[in-house]
């Protein structure tokens, strides 16, 4: 009999701390990053001093909610340096990495904004950005992406990818593939002129760092 309580109260922790990670993946899909931990308790239908001892920090409730996210990006970078043909890897990787992003507000901007105390989703992200690296540079010496296209690029496609999702509403998927179609034609190397410098911003300085 005594262990029943504590097997109970296990239980009820787990519980609480599956409802308040599917309300943050919710609340962040729905109104981005800036939410106030107030309200993902309040959609959670938990007390805050419940969900401050699951999660401290907003930054630690980013990185669970949305390791699942990264995971499946980093498999669509990973699966598409494995293509023998660099442009098609490169292409694959755009399209699909936008389309996650365009369902997911929240995710863009976890993807854009450092969190240096989350060390795991930092390797994460910091690898396949060293992976897509290497795709650029062959497609480039392929000759079929343009020889100024460099991965801060990237960022300014998933800025723009998420600009058009959050402007679209219910039509974000179809208006990020359509997105995704100019730009995939714009980064060829045929026909491409010059054109300004790049932006010096990075996949973790788009948005700076939540706290």
């Amino acid at each position: 009999m005594p262990a029943k309580p504590s097997r109970i109260l296990r239980a009820d922790a787990l519980n609480n701390r599956l409802r308040i990670v599917e309300a943050a993946r919710e609340t962040f899909a729905e109104l981005g990053l800036d939410v106030p931990m107030s309200e993902i308790a309040r959609r959670s239908g938990v007390g805050a001093a419940t969900l401050y001892r699951r999660f401290p920090t907003k930054e630690s409730l980013v990185t669970e909610a949305f390791t699942d996210q990264l995971a499946e990006c980093v498999a669509v970078v990973d699966d598409a340096a494995t293509d023998p043909d660099p442009w098609r890897g490169f292409c694959a990787v755009i399209e699909k990495v936008c389309a996650l992003h365009a369902v997911d507000r929240g995710f863009t901007s976890a993807f854009l904004t450092a969190f240096p105390g989350a060390l795991a989703f930092e390797r994460e992200r910091e690898r396949a950005e060293g992976v897509f690296a290497g795709l650029i540079r062959r497609a480039q010496e392929a000759g079929r992406l343009r020889a100024d296209f460099v991965l801060a690029d990237l960022t300014l496609v998933l800025l723009a990818n998420s600009g058009v999702a959050a402007g679209t509403g219910d039509a974000a998927p179809v208006a990020s593939r359509r997105l995704m179609g100019y730009l995939l034609q714009s980064f060829r190397a045929e026909g491409a002129a010059p054109l300004p410098p790049p932006a010096p911003v990075g996949l973790d300085r788009a948005y700076g760092q939540q706290n």
